[in-house]
C-alpha cells in the first residue's frame, strides 16, 4: 500500500500511519502536516524571540511588521541555502534604502502616526512617497534577482515615515542581518547535533 493516499480514511502516503475519516493518524505516530504545524509555529516564534531580546535590551525597532512574513518563510521552509540569506538581507535593504529616498524626496517631516486629513497635501505626499518607494523596491529587488514579497511592507514603513530616519532604516537592515544569523546558526547547531546522534 505504498505511496497509497485515501482521503476518506486509510493510510498516509507519508509515513504508513493509518489515519481516520478526519484525515488525523489513529496510531501513535504523529501526521507529518501537524509536525510542520507546529515546529514552524515554535520555530518562528523562536525567531522573534531573538529579535524581541535585541529589541527590550537595546531599546531599538529590531522588531516591525514585516520581520512577521520573513520569519515565518524562513520557519515554513527552513532549507533554502544561502541564496535565500542573500535575497531576504537584499530585498530589506532595497526596501529599507528606497523607502527612506522617497521620504526624504517627497514626504520629509510628515508622519502616517495618525490619518491625515482628506485631500490633504500631507496625505498627498505621503501616498507619492509610498508610492514612489513600492515602484522603486519592485524594480530593484527583480534587478537584483532578490524577490523576497515582505520588502515591499518594508519600504513602506519607511516611506510613510514610521521608521524614516537613517538610523532607523539602519536598524531595520541590521534586525533582517540578525533573524538571518540566527536562522542559518540555528540550522548548523541542528545539523551538528543530528550528525552527533547518527554518527
Amino acid at each position: 500500500m505504498e505511496g497509497l493516499e485515501v482521503r476518506d480514511g486509510g493510510w498516509g502516503p507519508e509515513t504508513g500511519e493509518h489515519r481516520d475519516r478526519s484525515g488525523f493518524a489513529t496510531g501513535a505516530e504523529t501526521p507529518p502536516v501537524v509536525r510542520r504545524r507546529v515546529y514552524t509555529s515554535l520555530y518562528a516564534s523562536f525567531l522573534f524571540t531573538v529579535l524581541g531580546s535585541v529589541a527590550w535590551a537595546t531599546g531599538q525597532p529590531f522588531i516591525f511588521p514585516s520581520l512577521g512574513p520573513t520569519a515565518f518563510v524562513l520557519a515554513f521552509d527552513r532549507h533554502g541555502g544561502r541564496d535565500r540569506a542573500r535575497r531576504v538581507i537584499g530585498s530589506h535593504l532595497i526596501g529599507a534604502v528606497a523607502g527612506l529616498g522617497a521620504y526624504l524626496l517627497v514626504a520629509a517631516g510628515v508622519t502616517l502616526v495618525e490619518s491625515p486629513a482628506p485631500a490633504s497635501l500631507d496625505g498627498l505626499r505621503l501616498a507619492a512617497s509610498g508610492t514612489l518607494s513600492i515602484a522603486a523596491t519592485s524594480w530593484a529587488m527583480i534587478a537584483t534577482d532578490t524577490n523576497h514579497a515582505p520588502a515591499c511592507a518594508t519600504t513602506l514603513i519607511v516611506s510613510l515615515g514610521l521608521l524614516s530616519t537613517p538610523r532607523a532604516a539602519a536598524t531595520i537592515v541590521l534586525a533582517v542581518v540578525v533573524l538571518v544569523a540566527t536562522h542559518e546558526l540555528a540550522l548548523a547547531a541542528a545539523g551538528w547535533t543530528r550528525a552527533r546522534l547518527v554518527g
